[in-house]
């Protein structure tokens, strides 16, 4: 451990932002997942735009690794494979798209979508009734693509797929079960991009990860007991209002 924190030169104020990026991105994976894009300014503020989404996939693959274990009976494979090839598709447009177009242009982006899906949900919300959700291809592409898309540019997709799967009416665990998979499988597919066309992940961004991984751990733990004493409507609240943080967080960034 001492030879990984040697390699990493950071003041403390550096420090402070990465354990607690990384300690929310445990609790995010195991409780609130709309809290996961907090970390894209945190992280931003060190590294830079694009490097930070090479350290932060870092994390979020170990974060992964515990919401699927701690919520591999709550998954509805379904609704993790059919926007999947879609996801793909919207990875593969990020990565062709994040060389062409500024860190701040792309966040601002990430941030009007994730707005626009949150306006769909909160109208429903008020009026008590579940959004319908249609039962087209159409529907899975858009969401898959746009997935993909906001996931390779900036690790940002986490609310757009909570609102996919808040109007379709999951509850707490098969959330979190769906989620986790959905995301795991998505984050690994983008690891090649990331070290071989955008040179984001290396040797330094490895050893960040492996010096927070008793931070994620907390963090995760941390998360998976806070979540059994979340009310059902309290935590689709906490969802809503922890995105709609997030993405004003993005557009004034």
């Amino acid at each position: 451990m001492d030879s990984i924190l040697q390699l990493l030169n950071f003041d403390w104020t550096q420090w402070i932002a990465i354990i607690l990026a990384a300690f929310m991105v445990g609790f995010a994976k195991t409780a609130i997942g709309g809290v996961t894009i907090l970390v894209i300014p945190i992280l931003a503020v060190v590294f830079g735009g694009k490097d930070s989404s090479g350290i932060m996939l870092s994390m979020l693959l170990v974060g992964d690794l515990f919401a699927i274990w701690y919520y591999r009976k709550n998954v509805e494979w379904k609704n993790v494979f059919t926007p999947l090839p879609w996801a793909i598709i919207g990875l593969l447009l990020g990565v062709f798209v994040g060389n062409y177009i500024s860190d701040k242009a792309f966040i601002m982006l990430i941030g009007i979508i994730v707005l626009f899906c949150l306006v769909i949900l909160i109208y429903t919300e008020r009026r008590e009734n579940a959004l319908v959700v249609p039962n087209k291809a159409w529907f899975y592409i858009f969401v898959g693509i746009l997935s993909g898309f906001s996931s390779m540019i900036g690790n940002a997709a986490g609310p757009i797929f909570s609102i996919y799967l808040l109007a379709l009416g999951f509850k707490k665990n098969n959330y979190m079960g769906t989620n986790a998979w959905f995301f795991f499988i998505v984050n690994v597919l983008k690891l090649p991009f990331q070290i071989f066309v955008w040179h984001t992940i290396g040797l330094k961004t490895l050893s960040i990860t492996i010096a927070m991984i008793p931070i994620i751990t907390s963090g995760a733990i941390f998360g998976y007991f806070a979540l059994k004493k979340i009310n059902e409507r309290h935590f689709r609240n906490i969802v809503i209002a922890m995105t709609a943080i997030a993405a004003i967080k993005l557009l004034i960034e």
